[in-house]
């Protein structure tokens, strides 16, 4: 998903990473001299977060615990589409250590209470790029930084100040070590946040000599952000001083927009200053209760031990063996890139502010914020469905709290903000999944209430939807890829009634589930605009994507044509059978064509038409195995993973897009992927592991071992589930939840046999 272009060139961008291939790659990672000899005793050894830091990945770089509210980590000076992290690899520069931050999403926010520490005279501003005496941003070199899950280092060059970073949930820990200085300070910024995010009204204060409070509201992408904070310093802060756009603020309480702190130290060399900053979307004593309760005293090794332990617990769940180290880095990266968001945005007493802005008290669930769900139902939430199914009942939750406070479901909520970013109506998917599943930990009639209610607005081209079945072009753009969204959302919809034994809703919703239809041109053979009943929206070319201003959300025809998870066997049928459904697949990933100068920058990897960069893209290359064609899956799958996915710090085509870009390489190098994520049925494809141990709730486990993987034996021969042949090209999640053993066998060739029977092949409703 995206905004705005970057102003920052892609020839520059090229040539600085092509300057980045020369440094070493990650220097707190110690492995053999030989690749398949790691030298790694925990899951977290194989974790990078540099990995898709560079090209268009925009993952966030620092230190956090899973699902944290907090964020620590570093925020360049440079602005724009590849800093929508406040962090790129190409950049040097440093402005301060922000405690909120977003990851691999198109829309640059967040950033709140940027701390710097700094020696000498410095103007208080973070200043312009390559003119360091213009503000107190410096310089570093990735030589001189380092990072691992739960810790972040880096030496500021221009201060000889080595920062470390660590965090709790909702605590951020500083620990600067610094040179000998009579004016040492550490700057506390509330103006600064990352892209779009600007300073609406900030406050802060001196509450005795060692701690500051004070709090950030602002806009941006999410329009209406509030964040309090709580700072306590390890040292006696020697004089502290507020300013503002005019200079110093002499008031006994300061408040406006743009208002700096700055703690005054002396220190002697290699002192270090201890920093724990809480941080609670309700309130400055909250954000002290958050430190109290989270970290009590000074014992930073022992917090980022903690935090490396919160992030084993996590990784464990999935245990797999191959001799490939740049596997396993790239795969358990991945995993730890799932797990950044959705965050936690309340406090220790479950305390938190709602997207009606009030204060909600002591809540029986642990409210959560940063919802991509355009990107996320498709993939990462399926994930949690089976990882953390704990945390599913709390996402659930909060996503009917938003639909009470807000009357519908979130589109991608931010900081109980609903900004309506994308399209469609995937919070829909993403309850109507948890329900099919089985979860049983929220109110399955207001669960129901809320996906019904959501889905019969009249905004955003729903009324279309309800009176039309489609929505005319010359209403809304992008009027094909909502229209084909809504209908996913709304057969999900239908799925639950179903459960439920509502029949009425069922059939209503299921009719609506199969609104793709009124897109499909039988002349054309593509999902094409119309514009009434009878005429269709022309010129039509099926390469064209405008960004922003085209009939398709960051696409094209080609693209979008294939955005019917719902329902595979409809489209097989519309495109004239297996044979002709097959070969049209076989062209998407063979043509090239001109998308224009406009394009979005989203539609990135690249394979002919195939977009793996961007999310209606991803489940594509798994609709072989509906045309009884499983090897052409194989085929596809393996190359994405070993082409498109790497350890390097470029090694994501596309955004990250808060863990979607990453649940897709989880799901298939295990060999396996959800289609449609409400039917429960996850599609097999290519596993690359030699063996895979899933560990589920209650205790139970899923293990898979691949006999004979190779790069050449990249076909699944046959299958056995618990002793006894599976035939099928798909397992369901209830057979997988159940535990068990399965034994996949590959080989160099496609199978004659398996998974071709039409009584094998995956459906999305029985």
């Amino acid at each position: 998903m995206s905004c705005n272009q970057s102003t920052f060139t892609k020839t520059l961008v090229k040539g600085l990473i092509g300057c980045c291939l020369a440094l070493p790659f990650n220097t707190n990672q110690i492995f053999a001299q030989n690749a398949k000899q790691p030298l790694v005793k925990r899951l977290t050894d194989y974790v990078d977060p540099y990995i898709g830091t560079g090209f268009h990945g925009h993952v966030f770089m620092g230190a956090n615990v899973p699902f944290g509210a907090v964020q620590l980590g570093p925020t360049n000076i440079t602005q724009g589409w590849d800093w929508c992290s406040g962090y790129h690899y190409s950049d040097s520069t440093i402005v301060g250590f922000a405690h909120t931050h977003l990851s691999g999403t198109g829309i640059g926010d967040l950033g709140d209470v940027l701390m710097m520490p700094a020696v000498g005279v410095v103007k208080l501003t973070k200043g312009v790029a390559g003119d360091q005496k213009s503000g107190y941003y410096s310089l570093f070199s990735h030589q001189e930084e380092s990072a691992r899950p739960g810790y972040y280092s880096v030496r500021l060059k221009r201060y000889d100040i080595k920062a470390e970073l660590t965090a709790t949930e909702r605590v951020g820990f500083h620990k600067y070590t610094f040179p000998k200085a009579a004016d040492a300070k550490i700057i506390i910024d509330l103006k600064e946040g990352i892209g779009w995010d600007k300073s609406t009204g900030t406050h802060i204060q001196q509450l005795n000599d060692t701690t500051i409070a004070g709090y950030r509201y602002s806009t941006g992408w999410a329009k209406d952000q509030r964040i309090y904070f709580n700072a306590v310093f390890s040292k006696p802060i020697k004089k502290f001083l507020v300013y503002d756009s005019l200079g110093l603020n002499a008031d006994k309480d300061p408040k406006g927009t743009q208002l700096k702190g700055v703690a005054y130290f002396s220190t002697v060399k290699g002192e270090q200053i201890l920093v724990k900053v809480g941080i609670s979307p309700v309130s400055m004593e909250n954000a002290a209760q958050n430190i109290k309760a989270e970290v009590p005293g000074w014992n930073f090794a022992g917090t980022v031990q903690k935090a490396d332990q919160a992030w084993n617990k996590e990784l464990s769940k999935v245990s797999v063996k191959t001799n490939d180290l740049h596997r396993m880095r790239t795969f358990y990266t991945a995993l730890y890139h799932t797990m950044i968001a959705p965050s936690v945005f309340n406090d220790h007493n479950g305390d938190y502010l709602g997207t009606d802005k009030k204060v909600y008290r002591k809540a029986n669930f642990t409210n959560l914020t940063t919802f991509s769900l355009w990107d996320t139902y498709r993939a990462a939430h399926p994930l949690f469905t089976l990882l953390q199914p704990q945390r599913v009942n709390d996402m659930v939750n909060t996503m009917l709290a938003i639909y009470q406070q807000q009357g519908k479901l979130p589109v991608w909520h931010l900081m109980g903000n609903e900004t309506n970013t994308m399209v469609g109506n995937p919070g829909i998917a993403v309850v109507a999944e948890a329900y099919l599943k089985g979860f049983k930990g929220f109110d399955a009639k207001l669960a129901f209430e809320a996906m019904k209610n959501s889905a019969m607005l009249d905004e955003r081209g729903l009324s279309y939807v309800k009176k039309l079945g489609y929505i005319p072009a010359d209403s809304l753009i992008e009027s094909v890829s909502i229209g084909m969204e809504y209908a996913i959302a709304d057969w999900s919809i239908g799925q639950v009634a179903k459960k439920m034994g509502k029949t009425q809703e069922y059939d209503y919703f299921n009719k609506r589930g199969h609104n793709y239809v009124h897109y499909f041109n039988p002349e054309t053979r593509f999902m094409q605009a119309k514009v009434s009943d009878r005429e269709w929206r022309n010129p039509f070319n099926p390469f064209e994507s405008i960004h922003r201003k085209n009939d398709y959300t960051e696409g094209n025809a080609w693209q979008y044509l294939w955005l019917v998870p719902q329902d595979p066997q409809g489209l097989i049928k519309l495109l004239g059978g297996d044979q002709k459904f097959a070969a049209k697949l076989d062209s998407l990933f063979i043509l090239k064509g001109d998308m224009g100068k406009e394009a979005s920058p989203d539609i990135s990897g690249l394979i002919g038409q195939y977009a793996h960069g961007n999310e209606p893209s991803h489940h594509i290359t798994y609709l072989y195995a509906y045309a009884g064609q499983p090897y052409k899956t194989a085929e596809k799958v393996r190359y994405i993973m070993d082409h498109l996915y790497t350890d390097k710090f470029d090694g994501l085509c596309g955004n990250e897009d808060v863990g979607q870009m990453s649940a897709w390489y989880v799901f298939s190098a295990l060999g396996f992927y959800p289609v449609n994520p409400s039917s429960g049925v996850y599609v097999f494809g290519s596993p690359v592991f030699n063996e895979a141990v899933l560990k589920l709730q209650d205790g139970k486990h899923f293990k898979v071992t691949v006999k004979n993987n190779s790069a050449v034996n990249k076909y699944i021969q046959h299958i056995t589930l618990n002793g006894k042949a599976y035939a099928k090209s798909y397992i369901t999640h209830e057979e997988l939840v159940a535990g068990g053993n399965m034994v996949i066998e590959m080989g160099s060739k496609a199978s004659a046999t398996w998974g071709i029977n039409t009584t094998d092949r995956p459906y999305s409703e029985k």
